[in-house]
């Protein structure tokens, strides 16, 4: 998210045709509040450190917006005279863009949409500005976890990814593969049906023959009926939250197995991590607020900044400007080509797609 602003907040003060940049403290519930701050007088010291500061300088929010609250928006702008909005976040922040545009489009404000998620799950671009770091994250941690396995291979590891309804973040552990049969053994995404006797033959098999396992499952698992693996623990308004779904297959195996084994749960260090930053993804976030800013100047209003691949032997990538309504909302799952059909892995084709992302190799690791 800060690459993205750090490069909406440079284009706009290189455009010559901003006077001032603001930035809502909190989100669209800061603006809905007035919480707003001058990001075109920060120091420079500061503002070059955002690309490599996690999370987000300005925060984000929660709020339920009502209709009324668009309202009240647009009645902050313009007491602030701000004639654009750029709205940096993900499927949540670009219902609320399209719904801010509808209301500002009569009172010549622009607003255009930043898509901004590990998750990867935003409808229309090919991928997602934050997925990147957070492939590489996955990757490059399940490489180091399998070394560890396999100097003490005793354990079944069950580690929850990050993903309630799409499965890209548990995909990508994938890449941690160097050799065929590396770990990760097994990954179950929220796209197929969980069969827990299905799960527990197929690690018992590898553990007889591998002695370690390392398993990655979506915190989103149902099973063929729809319902979550896992009751969720609380439930507020929108707001729900699941239970622990790597402490439970972790607890399966002991029960029902007999066999040691441990759960692990990034969850937000995961997404708080800048020593896996993709350069790839880091750069591509920044273009997304440039070109942001671009379009707003330029007479654009109510899209969104998405990405298409370059065809080529080589990756490339080019931004174009999607219609928020095709985006709002929309959810982007996993596709069947990138699943393996037995449901427990994926496809050639999704590392092909994923590595690149990730903005190069990964550490090799040592082994006899």
């Amino acid at each position: 998210m800060n690459c993205s602003l750090y490069g909406a907040v440079r284009e706009a003060m290189d455009s010559g045709e901003v006077e001032r940049v603001y930035g809502a403290v909190g989100g669209t519930g800061g603006l809905l509040r007035e919480r707003l701050t001058e990001l075109s007088t920060l120091p420079e010291e500061t503002l070059s450190l955002l690309p490599s500061t996690p999370g987000s300088l300005l925060g984000t929010s929660r709020d339920a917006l009502e209709q009324a609250d668009y309202a009240r928006m647009t009645e902050v702008l313009e007491a602030h005279n701000i004639r654009y909005v750029l709205m940096n976040g993900g499927n949540g922040t670009m219902d609320a863009c399209g719904k801010l545009g509808d209301v500002c489009q009569s009172r010549g404000i622009r607003v255009m949409g930043i898509p901004k998620t590990h998750d990867n799950d935003i409808a229309v671009t090919d991928h997602c500005p934050g997925y990147g770091s957070m492939a590489r994250y996955m990757a490059g941690t399940i490489r180091e976890l399998a070394a560890d396995v396999r100097s003490l291979p005793i354990h079944v590891i069950i580690v929850e990814a990050l993903g309630r309804n799409a499965g890209w973040t548990t995909a990508a552990s994938a890449l941690a593969a160097e050799l065929s049969g590396d770990a990760p053994h097994l990954i179950y995404l929220p796209e197929r049906p969980f069969r827990e006797e299905e799960f527990l033959d197929t690690v018992k098999t590898l553990y007889d023959r591998l002695g370690g396992v390392i398993v990655v499952a979506s915190e989103g698992l149902r099973d063929e009926t729809g319902t979550p693996i896992v009751p969720p623990l609380f439930q507020t308004g929108r707001s729900v939250y699941f239970g622990d779904v790597s402490s439970h297959l972790a607890q399966l195996v002991v029960r029902r197995l007999g066999i040691k084994a441990r759960s692990e749960k990034p969850g937000i260090l995961a997404r708080a991590s800048i020593a896996w930053q993709s350069p790839v993804d880091a750069a591509e976030a920044e273009l997304a607020g440039r070109i942001a800013c671009q379009a707003v100047l330029g007479g654009e209003n109510r899209k969104m900044v998405a990405f298409r691949r370059i065809a080529g032997p080589e990756y490339g990538v080019e931004t174009f400007l999607a219609p928020i309504e095709e985006v709002m909302l929309g959810e982007r799952r996993m596709p069947d080509a990138f699943i393996s059909p037995d449901g427990q892995s994926v496809t050639r084709d999704f590392v092909d797609w994923c590595r690149p992302l990730t903005g190069g190799g990964l550490p090799t690791m040592a082994r006899l």
